[in-house]
């Protein structure tokens, strides 16, 4: 049985800790985090400390935590030559600690703790300096997910900025519409067929056909009244939006 120690408390720690617990493969054998985990991580039934120098021996050690801490955090690790990779979809691996064995593990998907997760439906990005480790990493992925890829940090880099566009953007516009509707007293259950409607489109055409909408037809003239309607930040992003559509289609 491979052990595992994971580091951090935050979304993803608190789903592939939950996970892991759950395996028999893999053992987690401990979780840190600088501060006292939140009450969150209770049901985790495993050591807990907030002490580096309390860290148990293991196979692999996954680094959980914000982008801005992964490379402070890898080179305060009091050990050398073992298996250290991170969770982040942006920073490369050689922002890890070259003392350590080192790899990514990044699921892409996005967490919130309150929300459980079909992990089987998550592709995880994995990046080793070693063949030995990648056979080791991916092992451990297939724990969670069947979907494994070799996916590089500039890759992974790329890949973060699309999914960026297609999850972040998407839900702040959803958010902007459901803020106008608020704001000039329209139920927002009016969109929900269209919301549905959009999603479901996306599984059966390319986002290129699927395009709809005054930018696509090319009709300045909706477009220019729309503009009028709106201000502010809300004014800028339909403009640019607009902008790239008509652009896009040779409108």
């Amino acid at each position: 049985m491979k052990k595992v120690v994971l580091l951090g408390g935050g979304n993803v720690a608190y789903h592939l800790a939950q996970r892991l617990t759950e395996n028999p493969q893999y053992q987690l054998v401990q979780l840190y985090n600088r501060s006292p985990l939140s009450t969150a991580f209770d049901a985790i039934a495993v050591e807990k400390t907030t002490q580096l120098e309390a860290l148990l021996p293991a196979d692999i050690y996954i680094l959980s935590v914000k982008d801005d801490t992964i490379a402070a955090l890898s080179e305060q690790l009091p050990f050398e030559g073992r298996l250290v990779v991170h969770t982040s979809g942006s920073v490369p691996m050689q922002a890890l600690s070259a003392r350590q064995r080192r790899g990514v593990f990044y699921p892409l998907q996005s967490f919130s703790i309150a929300q459980a997760v079909d992990f089987s439906k998550v592709p995880f990005c994995l990046e080793t300096e070693e063949v030995a480790d990648y056979a080791l990493l991916e092992g451990l992925a297939k724990v969670f997910s069947p979907k494994c890829y070799a996916i590089d940090s500039l890759q992974r880099q790329y890949l973060h900025v699309a999914a960026v566009f297609l999850n972040n953007f998407t839900n702040h516009l959803w958010y902007l519409s459901q803020q106008l509707c608020a704001r000039e007293g329209i139920p927002f259950e009016l969109l929900q067929p269209l919301l549905e409607e959009t999603y479901l489109k996306g599984q059966q055409l390319s986002f290129f056909e699927g395009q709809t909408g005054p930018a696509k037809r090319g009709d300045r003239a909706v477009i220019e009244k729309h503009l009028a309607l709106l201000q502010g930040i809300e004014k800028e992003i339909y403009r640019d939006i607009s902008t790239s559509i008509l652009t896009t289609y040779g409108k």
